[in-house]
């Protein structure tokens, strides 16, 4: 659209104020708006406005009907060994295929922290301080050397931190990864508006815009070439998660086997939740769909249901990780009727500029942003399967500075993964009564992503080292 085109297209959309200081502006900053402008689906920006600014709509979740998913329990707790071991095989099959990828949503900053820099450069492990993209990128690396077919990784970055993530895999050489295998994308942004539908300005300049969520990933592989880049290559399969969970196990092949064997478009990984009130999402089944419920939108009463055992009956929790179909990816990117991810409402205290180019700082909300969650997905996928893992096998985020979710949890956690490898394989550490080993020890992913690798690599040691504090296994 040329520039003339994208003024009259605002003014025609009411929203022509966007363009109020355009003439003051010297040729960079017009480029610079213009750019803000052109990323605007303003027929979008309009329905958003209509249904959930004026017409107040609440995405509320309808508890009618509503009973727990089901899911296919760990071997552990009375899950079918022969089937997860089929989904093991199946799962592999397909890595040495070629058939799978990687993909983590990496746009945030680590300002929770008290981190300046994109959060997946955040140091975590308890030795060497890697970061979290290196964690990532040594499991990726280990796993396509562990199945013989080097495995692609689509990292999903923000507006605000895309040239420093882009220089910081420069700067590393990617950890050992081919470049041509790392593929690095803008998520996409929208517009704040303030009560009135109005899109709200930061500066004189500048459109006030913000990511438009996790579930705005799936558009965004789309209009990327992702998607393009993945059928050229064979890949069919990708592996999601976020980038705050140095634990997970990035590629499983019994996770991938599970969403092969059942032909699903969108599977999921569960934890069972540690309490009834934990701050996680509940996959439960609605008019025979899967669907998530936020722990916001479980009544109390619900979340502390339990059956005849005394088990928690809403138990399954979303932790984010899921296996998804990239025709599925396809079908939602496209979106129509009844197949779109919804937006969701978040009113939000919003720094702009008032009519007459003064700067606002509220004190209250001023305005609302627009955000989808890739959960939402879930309910349009055709097969959908969830399994379970273990939280200390998957998930320990780092969210939080301090308490729960920190660094120093996610720290203590991996040092309880790497205790319990090592007396798995007969290597006896001593540890606390949570598992907490008494030495600082490390193991690179290199040297064992997962128990199964982890065995493997000690196995073919020559000679075991001696465990004591700063033992480094690579």
């Amino acid at each position: 659209m040329a520039t003339p085109e994208i003024i009259e297209a605002f003014q025609r959309a009411g929203q022509g104020h966007v363009f109020a200081f355009h003439d003051e502006l010297d040729a960079a900053a017009r480029e610079r708006l213009l750019a803000d402008a052109a990323e605007i689906d303003l027929a979008e920006i309009a329905r958003l406005h209509k249904t959930l600014v004026a017409g107040n709509a609440s995405f509320a979740a309808s508890l009618d009907g509503l009973t727990p998913a089901p899911y296919e329990p760990l071997p552990e707790h009375g899950g079918d060994p022969a089937a997860w071991a089929a989904a093991k095989t199946a799962g592999e099959t397909a890595l040495r295929a070629g058939r799978v990828a990687a993909f983590v949503v990496a746009g945030g900053q680590g300002t929770r922290l008290g981190y300046d820099g994109p959060k997946g450069t955040y140091p975590v492990t308890p030795l060497r301080k890697k970061t979290l993209f290196q964690v990532f990128a040594e499991k990726i690396r280990a796993a396509g050397l562990r199945y013989g077919k080097p495995i692609h990784w689509f990292i999903m970055t923000s507006h605000a931190n895309h040239a420093a993530t882009e220089k910081f895999f420069r700067d590393n050489n990617h950890f050992g990864l081919s470049p041509a295998r790392v593929h690095l994308f803008r998520q996409g942004r929208m517009p704040a508006v303030d009560l009135q539908g109005k899109i709200l300005l930061e500066t004189k300049s500048t459109i006030a815009m913000s990511p438009d969520g996790h579930g705005g990933s799936l558009r965004a592989l789309q209009r990327s070439g992702a998607l393009d880049i993945m059928q050229r290559e064979g890949i069919d399969t990708l592996s999601y998660f976020q980038v705050d969970n140095p634990l997970i196990r990035i590629i499983d092949p019994a996770f991938i086997g599970w969403h092969h064997l059942r032909h699903s478009e969108m599977s999921s990984k569960m934890i069972p939740k540690a309490y009834a009130g934990e701050k996680i999402g509940h996959f439960c089944m609605q008019n025979n769909r899967l669907i998530v419920i936020e722990y916001s939108d479980l009544p109390v009463a619900m979340q502390r249901e339990t059956d005849p055992a005394g088990k928690l009956r809403y138990i399954a929790g979303s932790i984010a990780i899921h296996i998804l179909d990239t025709n599925f990816i396809r079908r939602m990117a496209a979106g129509g009727p009844g197949v779109e991810l919804p937006f969701h409402r978040a009113d939000k205290k919003i720094p702009a500029i008032d009519a007459a180019g003064n700067p606002v700082k509220p004190v209250k909300p001023n305005g609302v942003k627009f955000e989808m969650f890739v959960f939402d997905a879930v309910p349009h996928a055709k097969n959908s399967v969830i399994i379970e893992t273990l939280r200390a096998n998957d998930f320990s985020p780092v969210k939080n500075a301090e308490g729960l979710d920190s660094p120093k949890t996610c720290r203590e956690d991996q040092l309880r993964q790497f205790a319990r490898w090592l007396n798995a394989s007969d290597a006896a550490i001593e540890t606390d009564p949570t598992g907490l080993p008494k030495p600082v020890i490390e193991v690179s992913p290199l040297f064992g992503y997962d128990e199964d690798s982890f065995t493997e690599s000690w196995t073919r040691l020559p000679a075991k080292p001696t465990i004591t504090d700063g033992l480094y296994l690579e």
